[in-house]
């Protein structure tokens, strides 16, 4: 979670004010960037995440710091991704979508973006078990006569 101060933005026009931009807005930004990545699986979360989630209430800040000294921002994601998905090359491209999307809507300039690779997540496998024949004994008119 970011810190509660808002990211005050360089206006080119300073006679017009000032711009100010709640760290929320920014984890929002990055964790929907990251998470329309091609690779990755979902965001990491925490109980209150997992709980808004069930209600129906999408949290797209969930797996993202920000960090914010002075004019430089840096930012840490934290994600799962899919399995069988080279790892250097999801990050990569992690990286590139968080820096363009927080340049072209907020004109910030990124010091770092850190990709924390939480864990692998398995592909789905199909139903093995038999709904009609659940302890996978045969039937009585399939035994063998001798």
């Amino acid at each position: 979670m970011a810190e509660d101060t808002n990211i005050i933005l360089e206006s080119k026009e300073p006679a017009l004010g000032k711009i100010e931009v709640a760290p929320q807005v920014l984890e929002v930004i990055v964790g929907i960037a990251a998470s329309q990545t091609d690779g990755v699986a979902r965001m990491r979360g925490s109980l209150a995440n997992s709980v808004n989630e069930l209600f129906g209430r999408k949290e797209h800040g969930k797996g993202v710091k920000l960090t914010f000294d002075g004019d430089e921002l840096a930012v840490d994601v934290y994600v799962y991704l899919n399995y069988g998905v080279a790892v250097p090359k999801v990050a990569l491209a992690i990286q590139d979508s968080v820096k363009q999307q927080l340049l072209f809507m907020t004109d910030l300039d990124l010091r770092e973006v850190n990709v924390h690779v939480e864990g692998v997540i398995p592909e789905k496998t199909a139903q093995q078990v038999d709904p009609d024949n659940l302890f996978n004994q045969p039937d009585e008119g399939d035994s063998e006569q001798s």
